[in-house]
């Protein structure tokens, strides 16, 4: 992590992330306790409102005076007012729920608890790509899951990509400083985070908001045109008359009249307009998320470029998106006796339409380009968690000119920080190879999955869990979760030898200055000891050849002794510790501390392994 960064960090985070997320939940739970405690106070108090209101105007529909009118007005404005005060109370109440179960899924990340954390979209990614499924990128308990703080669906998408696929060197040095200075805006990246997903945990979907945006105003063409006049006329005229009736200057209830025809409007040749309403209507929360990000956005004075421009795209953005969120909120209900009432005395949905489509015209084109923007605020300060989380981790440097991939104190980021060993660890040269052996359960696999989940977390821009990390742009692909197929009729040697043609043929792919570096996890097992090692040989070899750089793991210990792979073989191990016997009966016989030492595995531990778990060597009982 740079100086600037470490600063930024720590300047919101006095204590540890565990803490501080735990302080903001009792706080904010703290005030969500007092809002409810209002709003059901003024839940009472609208219902007393409502029963004094249907009293007056009972009688001032049957007793007469006009001051039963004038108590009918004054009453229908407490009851509006206190609708109006009792909705924003549930919205308060709501966004404080959510900064709670924000926090709570804070803390369930920080800790590990998968099933405690909001999961991530599913995404369907072939079995082809180059290192999604064995380094656990997506899905349950992945990298996603642990850095998936995204409001809506274009910001889960666009984090998903960068994972998916490396940035060129220079978008990943401009992405850097701004998820290091998102990562100390905490109130803003929770406001977001708390405005996206709803109570039922779905993220905002911005293909609804962007059909309806780019699309044309129905009210446009003649009968439209016509019906907003009716808009206009005929509610006035029904007021103009019910006024004029109530003050004695026409004698008949000659308001009638426009009621009829508002309500045949409404019921009638206006259906096409309730239903363009209707369609408009659930795009409102996520036309909320999206205002909070651009409002919030808008309010920084940002240090780093990248949130410098995307601060100035959004500029002009708020002030509009803030009208279509009040726009998007006074849809009625398609049915219900408020509605019809509404609808027959004021025509709403023509009149509310009109307003949407004038919207659309002035700033419909600008949509697309606003929300793109949103999603990459997002994705950078899914990032930028990592770096508020783990202030000892570090921001790689993509160095075109090095050799290798070079790290220091490498560990896994998805194992927590009290458990995780940290190792130094290099892959590279060209030429060369790691070479990594070691006992079962040591931590061969582990290493070779902490390796590419760092090297994909550099490619995308964030921090990794290392003390440094230097690396050449490269283009991973990983063997190490292979399964064989029934459907396809492919046995799992044949499935490994597939995948390992794909890794070869990268290998082999023209030059584009970038590095080809492999992952391989106990190679070709699926064949006999004699063939497994020709074939694994010829397969490194192959790689060599291509100036790949990469790591292979086996229980091998002799796979690497043929002589074009011997200098070419860069050792490494780890190696499992035995207890004596003696002194505490529970403590474990076999410990593993994770460190990565030179040389070739001296000892393995197979036999004593299943001695442990009770499958060891019978013996006949002592007569």
């Amino acid at each position: 992590m740079t100086e600037d960064a470490a600063a930024s960090a720590s300047a919101e985070s006095p204590t540890s992330s565990d803490a501080v997320y735990r302080e903001r939940r009792a706080r904010f739970d703290s005030a969500r306790e007092r809002v409810e405690r209002r709003w059901n106070l003024v839940a009472n108090l609208r219902l007393v409102a409502f029963v004094l209101l249907g009293i007056a105007l009972w009688q001032a529909l049957f007793a007469g005076p006009m001051a039963w009118w004038m108590a009918v007005a004054v009453a229908l404005a407490v009851v509006v007012g206190l609708v109006g005060h009792h909705g924003r109370l549930k919205v308060e109440r709501d966004r404080l729920e959510r900064l709670v179960a924000v926090n709570d899924a804070a803390l369930a990340r920080l800790a590990h608890r998968w099933a405690e954390s909001p999961l991530p979209p599913p995404t369907n990614v072939p079995a082809t790509h180059p290192y999604a499924r064995d380094l656990d990128i997506l899905g349950p308990a992945s990298l996603l899951h642990r850095i998936g703080t995204p409001a809506t669906a274009a910001g889960w998408s666009l984090l998903t990509e960068w994972l998916l696929a490396p940035a060129s060197p220079a978008e990943v040095v401009a992405r850097q400083p701004a998820v290091a200075e998102l990562a100390g805006l905490l109130d803003l990246r929770q406001d977001i985070e708390a405005a996206g997903p709803g109570l039922d945990g779905e993220s905002a979907d911005p293909t609804s908001l962007l059909r309806w945006a780019e699309g044309r105003g129905w009210l446009g063409n003649r009968r439209g045109r016509w019906l907003r006049a009716v808009a206009w006329v005929s509610p006035i005229a029904l007021v103009t008359l019910a006024v004029a009736q109530a003050i004695g200057l026409v004698p008949l209830p000659f308001w009638v009249v426009p009621l009829m025809v508002n309500t045949l409007v409404a019921q009638g040749f206006a259906q096409r307009v309730s239903e363009e309403v209707a369609a408009i209507a659930p795009l409102h929360r996520a036309i909320s998320v999206y205002r909070v990000t651009i409002e919030g956005v808008g309010a920084l004075s940002p240090t780093s470029e990248r949130l410098i421009s995307v601060r100035d795209d959004l500029a002009d953005a708020g002030p509009p998106i803030r009208r279509l969120e009040r726009l998007s909120a006074r849809a009625l209900p398609v049915e219900g006796l408020l509605a019809f009432l509404v609808q027959s005395f004021t025509l709403w949905d023509i009149h509310l339409l009109a307003a949407l489509e004038r919207w659309q015209a002035a700033h419909g084109g600008n949509v697309r380009g606003w929300l793109g923007r949103v999603a990459e605020v997002e994705a950078l300060a899914a990032l930028s968690v990592l770096v508020y989380d783990y202030p000892d981790w570090c921001f790689p440097k993509i160095d075109a000119n090095a050799d290798r991939i070079e790290a220091a104190a490498l560990g896994h980021p998805l194992i927590p920080a009290g458990e995780v060993v940290r190792n130094d660890v290099a892959v590279g040269p060209r030429g060369t190879f790691l070479f990594v052996t070691g006992s079962n359960m040591s931590g061969k696999s582990t290493l070779l999955r902490a390796i590419g989940v760092n090297v994909v977390l550099a490619g995308a821009g964030g921090p990794v869990a290392a003390t440094s990390l230097r690396l050449p742009p490269v283009s991973l692909w990983t063997s190490m979760r292979i399964e064989d197929s029934l459907v396809r009729g492919v046995s799992f040697f044949l499935a490994e030898l597939e995948r390992l043609k794909l890794i070869v043929d990268a290998a082999r792919a023209t030059d584009d200055g970038v590095s080809r570096c492999y992952l391989l996890d106990e190679i070709l097992q699926g064949t006999n000891t004699a063939e497994r090692q020709i074939s694994a040989r010829r397969v490194i070899g192959m790689l060599l050849e291509r100036d790949a750089i990469g790591a292979v793991s086996s229980h091998d210990l002799a796979l690497a002794d043929a002589k074009p792979l011997r200098a070419a073989a860069h050792a490494v191990h780890f190696a499992e510790q035995f207890r004596d016997g003696t002194g505490d009966a529970t403590a474990p016989r076999m410990t593993f501390d994770y460190v990565l030492r030179d040389g070739i595995a001296t000892s393995t531990n197979a036999l004593a392994l299943m001695e442990l778990i009770g499958l060891g060597e019978q013996r006949s009982p002592k007569s």
